[in-house]
């Protein structure tokens, strides 16, 4: 088959896909190995700039997505009449510390935070930003939260590797005090845990 027909196919393939078309599914479509999907994409991404096409390639969770060229999202914004939907500033920074610390409970993001999270925490699940990851094997087994693909694709990630480098505990651990240490090396919570479990059998 010819190179740009392959190329054409590809297009029409992420076209009506909308969403990212993970590299091993266009592999079994395109019936080639994943080297030749890889760059059958990088001829396509140049192609479609040479044109001067509205639309672009992303790499994104694992696969590729066919966008809008960022240049013209303004004209697409106005067309579809895009409802703001901004984060607070409360609960990106929730999301970041889900992001960094995944998979993380509730009672460890409010211990980060040292505030409750029952609104930021939910607007984030209802955004399908972040989801249950299954439970921590501690006491009471607390439901365990982390990002999901709609996470990386609104950031733009191809993966969590591509998020940057947190500081080293001994760059974060300058100005903090006592108590702030101890959460950052997590011996507040156990801590914490261990007090808990003490009460509840001074109460049998």
């Amino acid at each position: 088959m010819p190179e740009n027909n392959l190329q054409g196919i590809l297009e029409a393939v992420l076209f009506a896909a909308g969403d990212p078309v993970p590299v091993d599914q266009l592999r079994r479509i395109l019936d080639m190995g994943e080297g030749a999907v890889e760059d059958l994409a990088l001829q396509l991404s140049d192609a479609l700039a040479e044109r001067g096409s509205g639309l672009t390639l992303r790499k994104v969770a694992g696969g590729y997505q066919m966008v809008t060229r960022p240049e013209y999202f303004f004209a697409v914004k106005k067309l579809a009449q895009v409802t703001d939907r901004k984060l607070s500033a409360p609960t990106m920074e929730t999301l970041s510390i889900i992001a960094f610390r995944q998979p993380i409970t509730k009672q460890e993001i409010e211990q980060i935070r040292g505030v409750r999270i029952e609104r930021a925490l939910a607007k984030l699940i209802e955004l399908e930003l972040v989801s249950e990851q299954g439970r921590k094997q501690v006491l009471g087994r607390p439901i365990l939260y982390g990002t999901t693909d709609t996470f990386l694709r609104c950031f733009g990630l191809d993966s969590l590797e591509d998020l940057p480098r947190l500081p080293t505990e001994g760059e974060a651990a300058l100005g903090m005090d006592e108590e702030q240490l101890k959460i950052l090396r997590g011996e507040y919570l156990e801590e914490k845990d261990s007090s808990d479990e003490q009460e509840r059998e001074e109460q049998e």
